[in-house]
């Protein structure tokens, strides 16, 4: 059998507060996340369509979404996607879920506590503004290099 691929890539926004579980293996994170289309009906009228994805993060990843992930945070996330089965205890049947195991986080957001380390901000892959950049000034003609 030749090479496979199972890659998700998705921008969207939490649709809750990370539920998270401590094991002894480490952190599991789980998420629902929102992404919404647009589209024309057949009348010409704009509809949006919103599917809701289930993240799992795991070790690193479970808690920079812990720490970092509320209600409404836009994430950029990459991951494989994944199916999982068991028997529910009440009534006995087989039950499937599929997941989007994720690998890569981008935060789109800002910090949920209105923190400013950027340094984990940098690690995290949300964007900030070094302090040397963060303050508008004109520039010189001599400062121009040509």
């Amino acid at each position: 059998m030749g090479r496979s691929v199972n890659k998700v890539i998705l921008l969207g926004r939490a649709g809750k507060d990370p539920s998270v579980h401590i094991l002894r293996t480490g952190t599991i994170v789980n998420l629902s996340l929102a992404t919404s289309e647009r589209y024309r009906d057949i009348h010409g009228d704009w509809q949006e369509q919103t599917e809701w994805h289930n993240l799992v993060g795991f070790q690193r990843i479970g808690e920079i979404l812990r720490d970092y992930v509320r209600k409404g945070s836009r994430l950029y996330v990459e991951g494989s996607l994944r199916t999982r089965s068991w028997d529910d205890r009440q009534t006995g049947q087989r039950r499937y879920r599929s997941e989007i195991v994720v690998t890569e986080i981008s935060l789109l957001s800002p910090p949920p506590d209105g923190g400013s380390d950027d340094v984990e901000q940098y690690v995290t892959g949300q964007s900030f503004t070094p302090p040397e950049f963060s303050e508008e000034r004109e520039i010189t003609q001599e400062e121009v290099p040509y």
